[in-house]
């Protein structure tokens, strides 16, 4: 069985034979998990270093861990950025969590024209928050080290420069005439998806993001809901990459 992950700021100053504390929410989650003394424990930074660590102390506020060796891995190639329509309700949270365990890098909520979800003021710093936190928890369940990404919410027009400096965009669009599965996917770069909301890319849209160098695909024969399109995109991709290979 893979060690239990927990994340800490930074890891830049640690060496092995050294020591580290958790805190707040990880000393909670590890109480939670009944960690022991003596047990083995990853902690990593979610920037690409990794501890493996031998729990020293615990108490209900705190675990104090000794690192016993510390690597650093360099993030993969290529980065799949994933640009996911604001669903309604939970759906969004399921979207984040999913692409994280299959292995996107960058997640990138955006205002489609029929997005039926909103963020605006207060709940956009709450919405956005939630997202960041549920892809922080699905990476540390997932052991990654390095952590995705959740961008701040973006425009269409951002959106489109997005596609435009990729080196390989796509548009998930049911009425598209090639399937995903047929692509050649770059080694390096990144790898943009689009994935519309539940009323679908309109007109403009999707003009706009094959002007950019989008091209249009299809999953298959079924049409899937926003908040999975995405996850299986990725993974159909990925499966193309050497990361998967």
């Amino acid at each position: 069985m893979s060690l239990p992950y927990f994340a800490v700021p930074s890891l830049s100053d640690v060496v092995a034979g050294g020591s580290l504390e958790l805190a707040g929410s990880e000393a909670r989650h590890a109480v939670v998990r009944r960690i022991r003394v003596g047990e083995r424990v990853v902690v990593t930074d979610g920037a690409g270093t990794a501890a493996v660590c031998a729990v020293a102390s615990v108490t209900k506020s705190s675990v104090d861990v000794r690192v016993l060796e510390v690597a650093s891995v360099p993030g993969e190639s290529p980065r799949v950025v994933v640009v996911q329509a604001i669903p309604k309700g939970e759906r969004g949270e399921l979207a984040v969590e999913m692409l994280t365990e299959v292995g996107a890098d960058v997640v990138v909520p955006w205002a489609a024209a029929r997005s039926v979800a909103v963020w605006r003021g207060e709940r956009a710093t709450k919405s956005l928050a939630r997202w960041r936190s549920v892809a922080r928890e699905a990476a540390k369940q997932s052991r990654r080290s390095w952590f995705p990404v959740v961008a701040e919410p973006a425009s269409t027009s951002d959106v489109v420069g997005l596609v435009r400096d990729a080196g390989l965009a796509v548009v998930l669009h049911e009425g598209a005439p090639f399937r995903i599965a047929s692509l050649e996917v770059p080694a390096d770069g990144d790898v943009v998806v689009v994935v519309g909301p539940e009323g679908g890319i309109n007109d403009e849209e999707l003009a706009a993001f094959a002007a950019a160098g989008a091209e249009p695909v299809r999953l298959g024969s079924s049409v899937l809901r926003t908040s999975t399109a995405g996850v299986a995109a990725t993974a159909v991709l990925l499966s193309h990459t050497p990361r998967w290979q």
